[in-house]
């Protein structure tokens, strides 16, 4: 798109390999920003240019750094799109002040927080009779005690903060099948992370997939893709390593009620797991930007990154409103190593996992026509093992 503005993506991994992809495919330049040299997207061949930038936790250097390179290279008037909750964090923040630079996808903070916060993301469920599972909020080691009479095991302890909480814990969530487990936990952990930065939850019985409700909005939805996580690492409560489309009105219906809730623009994805109790899918959280997954949206027909950039450019968006299902995604590595951990469980058949291989898919990294991100990470391996994956 010759004179168009460029993106430039912060953070890295898969998540930010799907954006460059998508946007690069169609001619847009992109900049890939990240506080690692160790990143897979920077080796696409749709990457123009790879920047080291400080970390998310240094904001005001953060800051600084970007305006300087607003001042300095001919990215004026860019698009800036975050790929984690810490990047849009810091940009939710400072929204007002890279405004007079660049054009900034993410919504202000009075938006973002009721993404960010789980603890205002169920109150705006409630508040609109959107169901969630059971929670409780402890402010204190008393309230620990005190509400668990209303709730039943097992739950989950995660951070009212996601990104926070795993920083400090070292996983997403932690199961606790008994009061005493619970405890254990709350008494464990007390020292480095306050009972008020979390939450419990009841789990949902059964095998209750997450389902993700994903889509662009403006002032209204502009288009949305419907997904569901078959394995995950952790399974049960971790990231997606194969996932598949699929059709449920009723999810389209939930997910737009709370998009408009909170009056949201961008990206997006919101996930609910069905009860089996009751029949109703019940939020789990939103997360305010893309997800591991979106380019199986894009493989379906629905392209939300490049919908968000035509308007964040200005340009004429014409609504999508159907997507093909039954398409499903893979990470190689990463779904390679859940299998087999399943498999060795007991919890999946060799068959099954063939099977489930069988039919179209898009692709995690692996590109005919963008080998090098593929070939980067192979030899990346054992840095990933560490860094990203925690054993997977």
């Amino acid at each position: 798109m010759k004179n168009s503005p460029g993106v430039i993506v912060i953070g890295d991994h898969v998540q930010a390999l799907g954006l460059i992809r998508s946007l690069g495919r169609r001619g847009i330049p992109v900049y890939l920003v990240h506080d690692k040299n160790l990143c897979i997207g920077r080796f696409s061949r749709y990457t123009k240019r790879y920047i080291k930038i400080p970390d998310a936790s240094n904001e005001s250097e953060f800051i600084d750094f970007m305006i300087n390179l607003a001042k300095n290279e001919q990215v004026r008037d860019w698009v800036l799109i975050p790929t984690n909750d810490a990047w849009v964090y810091v940009l939710s923040k400072h929204k007002e002040t890279l405004e007079e630079y660049y054009r900034v996808s993410t919504p202000s903070w009075d938006i973002v927080k009721f993404a960010y916060d789980k603890k205002m993301t169920y109150m705006i469920a409630e508040k609109n009779e959107i169901p969630i599972p059971k929670t409780i909020y402890p402010e204190n080691m008393d309230e620990v005690y005190e509400e668990l009479k209303d709730i039943r095991f097992p739950v989950i302890i995660k951070g009212a903060i996601g990104y926070k909480f795993y920083r400090k814990i070292g996983v997403k969530v932690l199961l606790a099948k008994s009061q005493d487990e619970l405890v254990r936990y709350y008494t464990k952990y007390f020292p480095i992370i306050d009972p008020s930065e979390t939450v419990v939850q009841e789990v949902i019985p059964g095998n209750s997939s997450t389902f993700s409700f994903c889509s662009f909005r403006n002032n209204e939805l502009m288009g949305y893709w419907i997904g569901l996580k078959i394995r995950e690492h952790p399974m049960g409560f971790g990231t997606g390593t194969f996932a598949q489309s699929v059709k449920v009105p009723e999810l389209f219906e939930l997910g737009k009620r709370f998009l408009n809730a909170i009056n949201y623009y961008g990206i997006s994805e919101v996930e609910f797991k069905k009860d089996p109790r009751d029949g109703k899918y019940k939020l789990i959280e939103m997360n305010a930007r893309t997800w591991l997954w979106h380019s199986l949206a894009i493989r379906c027909g629905v392209d939300l990154p490049y919908l968000l950039y035509k308007d964040m450019i200005g340009e004429k968006v014409t609504p999508v409103t159907s997507f093909r299902d039954s398409i499903t995604w893979i990470h190689i590595y990463t779904d390679l190593w859940v299998a087999i951990n399943e498999i060795t469980k007991r919890n999946l058949k060799i068959g099954d996992y063939l099977k489930s291989l069988k039919g179209e898919k898009e692709f995690a990294v692996f590109s005919l026509d963008d080998p090098l991100p593929f070939l980067c990470e192979t030899l990346m391996l054992p840095y990933l093992w560490k860094d990203r994956w925690g054993g997977y």
